[in-house]
């Protein structure tokens, strides 16, 4: 199903072809699994929901794949790109065991909130369209709602299925309603306790003890008993894979290639123009740039951001060109000839890009934006190298080729110590002498616990500001608090990560 290539596009509306909320084919095992999916959920509640995208999301989607290929058995994994997104996947959420930088953190939980339902979908085999259509995320996204909220009642079914039917539904709702009651009693006691300060007096140790012992508990057990049913609904619709149905209609005929092919031309005018006064700054120099009443360093470290943008924008406008023009025809061998001049400019853009970045990391350093500004530009090269695959072979696949290279772009940014880097940057240039002040500030709690190492090269009794409370502390001090942290964080498994632990023993 995922290798059929002359899938047609989704085009019109999309409807399941299940037209019946009833399930008759429900069995004892899917009562089974109806518990071990409530066990998940609450573990969800109690470590996505509670914590964040900590090292307990870790162990969450280790869960989510044990829970999904027993339901569904191991089979489907015996195509590549079900593996390959499997290892992707399984690594990305050992990555939040392993950093502490919290951008990477919620990046990485982003993507993996996208990848698994993705995946999932995939090892079903309900998507008809092959993972490099762009088209396909359209599909899963209507087959992951119409599971999520179409199978609604494949809970309730599980529970009347087979044998012991009458004592699962007795269970069920026993739980439903000790939890029900215990959710109403933790809210509205407090509310009277606060209407009256006799009944406040006298249920003082109750709400104590109800505080600490079944307050939080009781609301991760209640949010996990809501979520069952919608993921409960979802894994039925993947073991009982229903394709869409789709409105299928004609594809709509090619355009004509003179309009993209002035689009190109206008585009190549204007780099071509812009890349000649650019080259007068960069070979110039600061003389040159003085003529014109500019400073050398306004000039370096203004532009590069605006320029990977304008990237984006012509790799999408050359994508488009070439997919939904005719081809044939001297209108169409001009049309490649202009987008190979784009792609050339292009690049010529992000090395112009570059360049100035690095004049301005020169004057003030690393930083965590810089060296995502360095990868992004790096991609970006790759996806025009990939295009310009594409001028030359029109067949060729853009998206077989690009969505690998970001999966494996990303796999590599993660595997770099960024923050270990900036620190060690911004230490050697303070320690050096190429500048008179350091913002221990950023270092230290806008960046993860790898910066510690770096920092304790510095001078402790170098005063500070204190993030926390505002005042000025000692850096000796503020990286002990520091530590402190790492330690707590440690002591618990939900948020306990290899950055941490390390910047923990480093203050031992």
């Amino acid at each position: 199903m995922e290798n059929n290539q002359n899938a047609l596009p989704l085009e019109g509306a999309a409807k399941p072809a299940q037209n019946s909320l009833k399930y008759p084919d429900t069995t004892p095992r899917d009562r089974r699994f109806l518990l071990f999916t409530a066990a998940f959920c609450v573990l969800m509640a109690d470590t996505l929901l509670w914590y964040g995208p900590t090292a307990g999301m870790t162990a969450l989607v280790g869960v989510w794949y044990v829970l999904v290929l027993s339901y569904l058995g191991p089979a489907p994994l015996a195509i590549r790109s079900n593996q390959v997104l499997l290892l992707f996947n399984l690594f990305l959420a050992v990555t939040l065991a392993l950093t502490s930088n919290w951008y990477f953190r919620v990046w990485n939980c982003l993507a993996l909130l996208a990848l698994l339902p993705l995946h999932a979908l995939a090892l079903s085999g309900a998507g008809r369209l092959p993972w490099q259509r762009p088209a396909m995320l359209w599909e899963r996204l209507c087959l992951l709602l119409w599971g999520l909220f179409g199978h609604l009642g494949a809970g309730f079914a599980a529970l009347s299925a087979g044998k012991g039917a009458k004592n699962s539904r007795r269970t069920a709702a026993l739980l439903l309603g000790l939890a029900g009651a215990a959710a109403l009693v933790a809210v509205l006691l407090p509310v009277l306790a606060s209407a009256d300060a006799l009944f406040a007096a006298a249920t003082a140790d109750l709400r104590s003890w109800i505080s600490s012992h079944f307050s939080t508990a009781l609301w991760k057990l209640l949010v996990g008993l809501v979520l069952t049913p919608f993921l409960f609904g979802f894994l039925y619709s993947l073991r009982r894979p229903t394709p869409l149905k789709y409105e299928l209609q004609d594809r709509a005929p090619a355009a004509e290639a003179l309009a993209p092919a002035l689009i190109l031309a206008a585009l190549d005018v204007l780099y071509l123009l812009f890349l000649g006064v650019q080259s007068a700054g960069l070979f110039g120099g600061p003389a040159y740039l003085a003529q014109r009443g500019i400073s050398y360093a306004e000039w370096a470290r203004s532009g590069f951001f605006q320029m990977v943008g304008v990237t984006v924008v012509n790799l999408t406008v050359l994508l488009a060109a070439l997919t939904f023009s005719r081809r044939g025809g001297r209108t169409w061998g001009v049309l490649r000839s202009l987008a190979a001049v784009l792609v050339a400019e292009s690049l010529v853009l992000l090395t112009s890009a570059a360049w100035r970045m690095t004049l301005y990391v020169s004057a003030y350093g690393l930083s965590f934006k810089r060296c995502m500004t360095y990868w992004g530009m790096a991609m970006m090269a790759l996806f025009f190298l990939t295009a310009l695959r594409k001028v030359l072979r029109p067949d060729f696949g853009f998206c077989r080729w690009a969505f690998p290279l970001a999966l494996a772009g990303w796999l590599v940014i993660n595997c770099v110590p960024v923050d270990a880097l900036v620190a060690r940057d911004q230490a050697d240039r303070y320690l050096d002498g190429e500048t008179s002040s350091i913002d221990v500030e950023y270092l230290l709690y806008d960046l993860s616990y790898d910066t510690l190492a770096q920092l304790d090269r510095l001078d402790g009794s170098l005063i500070c500001r204190n993030w926390e409370t505002g005042g000025q502390a000692r850096l000796d001090t503020l990286i002990a608090e520091r530590r402190a942290e790492a330690r707590a964080e440690c002591a618990d498994w939900h948020t306990w990560s290899l950055s941490a632990c390390l910047a923990a023993l480093g203050g031992t």
